[in-house]
């Protein structure tokens, strides 16, 4: 299945795309998607219900707001430098164990709103990832059964500031976590709609200018170490974000290092997870309008 949220911000509804691509408002299931709806079967159970109930299923105009396509994950595991033309862009060895941080839960927005650029910010660079969603509370899991605890996969950009990730104190958590930066979706693709994750072609555009192609083929650190290699440090809950690297071609790899400014549109997609589209605007801006 390929689950969706929709609505005005923090007033998400759930929603369902079936195998001809029709999008459904499932909100009579009366279920958001949350760690308890994860961790109780909830896709399983989901899925018998769509079948008895779809005919009385709204359709989901094609205009409408997308949210992340997961509600309140309790947290946000980024793994850097985890494909090797991005390590060396950066000025980075291939690490020897995967490089993690995390970004604030409160940087999650839904995969077409605006980035917004925080104030004071000269490098805003951009990132398209490949999101791992975690399916049930895992600890010390094993790389052989890693697979088990995935409920599924998304698109991520890990929006990044370098002067505060690299500049100001070498926290990289700092440069990933301001309000925007981590737009999810448009949905969630079940593991089941994704024969291997380890073989989609990944793309990002500024304005219209590819700037990132690769593969997930070329990730170091593949999906079920990552999972096991994570679950050693800490646990992790249903729902939880893994967003598992970015290729080369961020906007600090090139010669000049290249920015987004107020204006500029970032176009990304993962193969089989769909496509998302922001474009920026300046922290001011919306501080005239809104309390960000």
């Amino acid at each position: 299945m390929k689950l969706f949220r929709f609505g005005d911000a923090g007033e998400e509804r759930p929603g369902l795309i079936d195998d001809e691509d029709r999008r459904y408002d499932v909100s009579a299931f009366g279920e958001d998607y949350t760690q308890e709806f994860l961790e109780t079967d909830g896709i399983q159970r989901l899925d018998a219900w769509f079948r008895v109930n779809m005919p009385a299923c709204p359709n989901v105009a094609a205009d409408v707001r997308l949210g992340p396509c997961i509600a309140n994950p309790s947290k946000i595991i980024c793994v850097g430098l985890n494909y090797a033309k991005h390590a060396a862009e950066s000025g980075m060895d291939v690490p020897k164990e995967p490089v993690l941080f995390f970004k604030a839960t409160s940087s999650l927005c839904g995969p077409n709103d605006n980035l917004i650029i925080p104030k004071d910010s000269v490098k805003t660079d951009w990132e398209v990832e490949l999101a791992v969603i975690i399916g049930k509370r895992t600890a010390y899991v094993e790389e052989a059964e890693a697979m088990d605890y995935v409920a599924g996969y998304a698109l991520l950009n890990d929006y990044s500031e370098r002067e505060f990730q690299i500049e100001r104190g070498g926290q990289w958590v700092k440069g990933k976590s301001a309000d925007t930066f981590a737009p999810l979706g448009p949905f969630l693709a079940t593991k089941d709609e994704v024969e291997d994750p380890h073989q989609l072609n990944l793309w990002l555009k500024v304005n219209g200018e590819k700037l990132q192609d690769s593969n997930t083929s070329d990730l170091i650190y593949k999906i079920p170490f990552l999972v096991s290699y994570i679950s050693r440090f800490m646990t992790l809950l249903p729902g939880d974000v893994i967003s598992t690297g970015t290729p080369s071609g961020v906007g600090l790899g090139l010669n000049p290092p290249r920015y987004l400014r107020p204006g500029d549109v970032v176009e990304l997609g993962i193969e089989k997870l769909g496509e998302s589209r922001q474009e920026a605007v300046a922290y001011e801006a919306v501080r005239k309008t809104t309390t960000v």
